[in-house]
């Protein structure tokens, strides 16, 4: 069974709710409250503020961060998972040289961490896909994901699942581990924004231009602490894939979620995908999972805001560079290239990852190949593609589309997140040579894709990315220039118009998969005593009681400092499982704003400049009690990785001072025992100083709602006072007393 209410049940509950609001319910609003806990339940909860409890239907867990969410788990003492839950081998999968190969390298470089993430989730009752079955998201869609679910998952792209009316949010992998012991997620109350879409997309604008639009409209920090809900004619218009695009690429904008309501794109996708089934049992419930009426007669009622966006307007954009929210409309791109002095032509074309890898989307790639090679035009640059599953790749070599890419000259990669995380073996472009790529992902940080800080990489559809491979000139626009064919006629490439859907359905295939166990309390879980790449935890010390007096400063960093800069991906993935190994690479690529440097700082205690940030951590662990660290805006912006988190804590950071936070890293932080805080005065940022000396006093009275006051120290004697901010509530209060939240629910 899909859901735990019947249909009278669940319409009781949201009766109850709307005589408590006194007004209509939005879609998301519903799947809350049918997912709440006790302590939720009975009160009226202000959104952005008071703390809500879920619980989850599923929790989804890819490779890289799973090894920490089955370490902490595994310190619970329990003896299997009490809610669904799967582990998916996507991340740690190198690309270079293709599928085959690559797959039978990656399998034998990574051997201990899958036989450990193999025996976990069978000791303890998960599902496991292997690697090369396919990316989380996109085998998460295809076999589990359902409307009016709720689902946490170990990776910020979680709300993908929100294409199939899934509210789906991305968490640490603490958060995942207490969900599977059965105890409420909790969460600020999300605040739940309406996106009222008119009209149907035409010509070249895609899914991926939606995004893109709330991306150039909202910004990287404006969905913080909301759940944007899709709905209208224009939601309708789009199929469940293209849904999918747009809710994955809502953790760019910082987003808790993004959900569109159930429509019939969803029950047709169910129907594709062989979930008759599941189908027909959301069918039965579509009268509790329709939004209320008031949604579209008074939706400012219903909604904090309401934002209209007509798809007719969406015009084709690309995304970048190193930021996902700098968005240049194709039509201005060279122009815009040109004022920028980028390079003018394309280094690599990257299509796939989880964002763009339906079957839709590599159809539509396919069509402008098949184009450009009916007039002797073939791919000019590197064209990489990697299919979201081993379903949809089996369902384009089926309907010979596989053949498309291969006669371009395509390299195929597995079905895996490959250079979309870092994971790039990248040999054409030296390290350090400005270069420009395209790609279908999500993500395009400073060197993300392929270590190079020099690579700008911008995200657009996969129509386009085929467009810009075969022209090879980063100003081509497909709508205004036409190509040359190879006997010298000029012509211009036609819009695609791909199936929503395979006509003869995906192909099945469950290659790679083993099912959860019955009982699997006589599995041992292998974790070699001599390994480098995993290594149990052993839990963080409790508050002792006392002040944070006199703390250095280990960094204050300046810009955008996301997760990737903190705890970076590329060669330190194979360290995921192994926290002493991985704290090496602590704010590896963070600016420092004292010394213009990245990745190192000051060593206020012995004078010595240039010490790398994981060094300088420990020896203030070791010699003055601790460190303070201090962000700048959205600190913690990006991937879900709680080994953001982890590593300062090991280090011996704690607390975090920010102008302001991303979602998931604050919590992360609140589950590992480090105190986030956040400036009262965003402008006392610049009064910190690399020689100050940082006191957090009155945490014996750290109370919800209530300021904390911290004593600035300068090396010369003077001192000065600021007010800092929290959002924790009692039970995160209780989290840092007890050294870590996993440790604080065990007592």
């Amino acid at each position: 069974m899909l859901f735990r209410f019947d249909v009278q049940e669940a319409q009781a509950i949201l009766d109850k709710k709307r005589r408590m609001l006194g007004r209509g319910l939005s879609y998301a609003e519903k799947i809350l409250f049918l997912h709440e806990g006790e302590g939720s339940y009975a009160k009226r909860l202000t959104p952005g503020q008071d703390p809500v409890e879920l619980y989850p239907d599923r929790v989804a867990l890819q490779d890289a961060t799973a090894q920490m969410a089955m370490l902490q788990f595994m310190q619970s003492q329990a003896e299997r998972t009490r809610v669904p839950a799967t582990i998916h081998c996507d991340h740690l999968l190198r690309a270079s040289r293709g599928a085959e190969i690559d797959l039978a390298t990656g399998c034998e470089a990574n051997r201990e961490v899958y036989d450990f993430l193999s025996s976990a989730a069978e000791r303890y009752g998960l599902g496991f896909w292997g690697p090369g079955s396919g990316i989380i998201h996109q085998v998460v869609f295809e076999n589990y994901a359902f409307p009016g679910g709720l689902m946490l998952g170990t990776d910020s792209h979680t709300p993908n699942a929100g294409g199939l009316g899934m509210l789906a949010i991305g968490v640490g992998g603490a958060d995942a581990a207490e969900a599977m012991l059965g105890l409420p997620w909790e969460t600020p109350c999300p605040i739940i924004v309406g996106v009222h879409l008119t009209g149907r997309l035409s010509s070249w604008a895609s899914a991926k231009d939606v995004v893109l639009e709330m991306l150039r409209r909202f910004t990287v920090k404006g969905g913080t602490g909301k759940i944007f809900e899709y709905f209208g004619d224009g939601a309708r218009s789009l199929s469940a894939t293209e849904k999918a695009t747009i809710t994955n690429m809502g953790a760019e904008l910082g987003a808790t979620s993004s959900v569109f309501v159930y429509d019939e794109s969803m029950d047709a996708y169910l129907r594709n995908v062989g979930r008759s089934g599941d189908a027909d049992e959301v069918r039965a419930m579509s009268g509790v999972l329709a939004q209320d009426d008031a949604c579209t007669a008074d939706p400012q009622s219903v909604f904090a805001d309401v934002v209209e966006l007509d798809l007719a307007s969406i015009k084709p954009a690309h995304a970048g560079p190193f930021s996902p929210d700098n968005v240049t409309a194709v039509a201005e791109f060279a122009r815009k290239a040109e004022e920028e002095g980028w390079p003018k032509t394309v280094s690599a074309v990257l299509l796939g990852s989880c964002t763009n890898s339906s079957y839709s989307d590599l159809h539509a790639a396919a069509d402008i190949l098949e184009q450009a090679a009916r007039r002797g035009l073939k791919p000019k640059v590197p064209f990489l593609l990697s299919p979201g599953s081993r379903q949809i790749f089996e369902t384009i070599r089926r309907n010979h589309l596989l053949d498309i890419f291969l006669e371009a000259g395509a390299t195929i990669l597995a079905s895996a997140c490959g250079p979309c995380i870092g994971q790039w073996e990248r040999t054409d472009v030296p390290k350090g040579t400005p270069n420009v790529i395209f790609t279908t992902f999500n993500r395009n940080f400073r060197g993300r894709n392929d270590a190079n800080p020099e690579t700008r990489a911008f995200l657009t559809s996969p129509a386009m990315a085929a467009a810009l491979a075969i022209a090879g000139t980063v100003g081509f626009d497909p709508e205004r220039d036409p190509l040359v064919s190879a006997s010298g006629e000029l012509f211009k490439l036609i819009p695609p118009e791909p199936p929503a859907l395979p006509p003869d359905g995906l192909v099945s295939s469950k290659e790679g998969f083993r099912p959860p166990t019955e009982d699997g309390s006589g599995t041992e879980v292998i974790i070699p005593p001599d390994s480098d790449r995993l290594e149990r935890l052993k839990p963080f010390d409790p508050w002792d009681g006392e002040d944070f007096i006199d703390l250095p400063i280990l960094v204050k960093t300046e810009g955008k400092t996301t997760t990737d800069h903190i705890s970076p991906g590329g060669k330190w993935l194979a360290y995921r499982g192994h926290l002493s190994n991985i704290s090496k690479n602590l704010l590896e690529g963070a600016l420092n704003a004292f010394t213009r440097e990245t990745g190192h700082g000051t060593n206020v205690l012995t004078g010595a400049r240039g010490v790398p940030f994981p060094d300088l951590a420990l020896y203030y662990k070791e010699n003055a009690g601790g460190c303070v660290i201090i962000g700048d805006w959205n600190y913690g912006e990006g991937s879900s990785r709680e080994h953001a988190a982890m590593t300062p804590r090991f280090l011996g950071a704690k607390a975090v001072i920010a102008r302001s936070f991303a979602r998931i890293h604050e919590a992360n932080l609140k589950k590992q025992g480090i105190l986030p805080f956040v400036f009262s005065d965003p402008s006392d940022y610049d009064r910190i100083g690399e020689f100050d000396r940082i006191s957090i006093l009155g945490l014996d009275r750290l109370a919800p709602g209530k300021p904390v006051t911290a004593r600035v120290s300068a090396k010369n004697g003077d001192s000065f006072e600021i007010r800092l901010d929290h959002s924790l509530d009692k039970k995160q209060i209780e989290w840092f007393k007890a050294g870590s939240a996993l440790r604080g629910s065990a007592t």
